[in-house]
């Protein structure tokens, strides 16, 4: 009797997979034909503690996702089609995993990033929210001299989110 169960069971899982359609695109992207320009305006860093670094880090990146992801053409000066403006919010680290000592195992630092983005010719798609990631290092580890490292998965984790929400429409 359980072998008619399992038997059972697996062609109905079978058949929920074959009824599924899945579609893919080697773009990267949901964007209407029309749309042919992006721009990224600069993020002022207004975080109480301040990477100096971290705006002109995270600015470049934007742009150049969409450089490399895309097929648009940046406006340098205004608006494009697509616009990202915004600014760094948060810049913290703390500590994690506290041991019976009273001793951090590890720390976390998280950067949080507001985003207004505008789609000129698709408003609906608009959105103005932050994102946030963070990274955990050792306690025994200073942050300088992890930061850069952990700066840079932070941004990348922030600027997917950022594509898969304004062009990818996750």
């Amino acid at each position: 009797m359980n072998w008619i169960k399992s038997t059972l069971l697996i062609i109905i899982i079978g058949l929920a997979f074959t009824a599924c359609k899945v579609s893919y695109s080697f773009t990267g992207g949901t964007l209407s034909q029309d749309i042919k320009t992006f721009s990224v305006q600069y993020f002022q860093n207004r975080a109480p503690l301040v990477n100096p670094n971290l705006s002109d880090k995270f600015t470049e990146d934007l742009k150049e996702k969409f450089r490399s992801r895309t097929s648009l053409d940046e406006v340098i000066d205004g608006e494009g089609h697509l616009n990202f403006s915004g600014e760094i919010t948060g810049y913290q680290t703390r500590a994690m995993d506290i041991t019976s000592n009273d001793i951090a195992a590890t720390n976390r630092l998280t950067v949080t990033i507001r985003v207004k983005f505008t789609n000129e010719l698709e408003p609906d798609n608009d959105f103005d929210k932050s994102f946030s990631a963070f990274e955990d290092y050792d306690s025994g580890k200073q942050l300088s001299d992890v930061e850069n490292d952990l700066v840079e998965l932070i941004l990348e984790k922030i600027i997917d989110d950022i594509y898969n929400q304004s062009v990818v429409n996750w």
